[in-house]
C-alpha cells in the first residue's frame, strides 16, 4: 500500500512557495477539532507542560496552549508563516540567531511562551532546545517525505521527555488515487516506527472526507489520533 507513495518527494523549498503563495489550504484557522477532545490525555493534569509542534506553520493551536499556561516551541522551514503567526495573533516577538544551526533564527513571543524556530525540522535537536513533555503532530508526518519516516521518527524519540505524551494524526486513504502530501501513513508503520521504544494507542478514527479531499480524486478519508508515550524502563 506504501508503494504508490514511496518515492514522492516535497523539498522545503516547495513549501516555501507555498506559503509565499498561500497555496496553504492545510492551515486551520480554528483549533483543531482532535486536540480539543484530547487535550486532556495530552497535558495528564500537568501544569506548565513544555509541548513541542513540529512544522509548526501558523497553527492557532499553539497560541490556545500557551494562553493555558503552557510553552510552546515550534519548528518551521517558512518565514512568512512564522511572522503571521504573532501577527494574527496580536503578539510581539524578538527575533535571535541559533548559533548551533547556521541561517537558522528562533522568534520568541513576548507575551506568552511561544518560540518559533525557523529551519529545517532535521536539523532541530534535543541540543537545541531540550526535550518535551508533549507533541501535536497534527501534519508534519502527514507532510514529511515518506523515505525520511525512520529518521523522523529517530528526531521524534529523541526530543520526547520520559513523561511525554505525543500526539499524532494521520491519515487513510488509498494512496493509488492521490500521491500526497499529505501522505497516507497505515497504522502498521507507526507499530514499526516507534513500537520498539513507545506504547502505541488509538484514541479516535473518524471519517475526514471534505469536498476538498473529492478534488484530489479521493472517495474516502479516515483520519486517524493516536497518543504515543515512552514505554516505562
Amino acid at each position: 500500500m506504501l508503494a504508490p507513495q514511496a518515492d514522492q518527494a516535497m523539498a522545503l523549498g516547495d513549501w516555501q512557495e507555498r506559503w509565499q503563495e498561500d497555496r496553504i489550504g492545510f492551515h486551520q484557522p480554528h483549533v483543531h477539532k482532535m486536540l480539543e477532545k484530547n487535550i486532556d490525555k495530552v497535558i495528564s493534569g500537568r501544569t506548565g507542560v513544555r509541548v513541542f509542534f513540529p512544522l509548526c506553520g501558523k497553527a492557532v493551536d499553539m497560541k490556545w496552549l500557551a494562553d493555558m499556561g503552557h510553552s510552546v516551541v515550534g519548528v518551521e522551514i517558512s518565514e512568512k508563516a512564522i511572522k503571521q503567526f504573532f501577527a494574527e495573533n496580536n503578539l510581539t516577538y524578538s527575533e535571535e540567531p541559533v548559533p548551533a544551526i547556521p541561517g537558522a533564527k528562533v522568534y520568541k513571543g513576548s507575551e506568552r511562551n511561544i518560540s518559533l524556530y525557523q529551519c529545517d525540522l532535521f536539523k532541530f535537536s534535543s541540543a537545541i532546545d531540550g526535550q518535551f513533555g508533549a507533541i501535536w503532530d497534527r501534519g508534519s508526518l502527514v507532510a514529511i517525505n515518506p523515505r525520511d519516516r525512520e529518521t523522523y521518527a529517530a528526531l521524534i524519540i529523541s526530543l520526547m521527555a520520559k513523561d511525554c505524551r505525543y500526539l499524532l494524526d494521520t491519515l487513510l486513504y488509498n494512496a493509488e488515487l492521490y500521491t500526497g502530501p499529505p501522505f497516507f501513513v497505515p497504522d502498521e508503520q507507526l507499530a514499526t516506527l516507534f513500537g520498539k521504544s513507545c506504547d502505541l494507542e488509538l484514541l479516535q478514527s473518524a471519517d475526514a472526507l471534505t469536498e476538498r479531499h473529492r478534488g484530489w480524486g479521493l472517495d474516502s478519508l479516515t483520519e486517524n489520533i493516536h497518543i504515543i508515550t515512552p514505554k516505562s524502563i
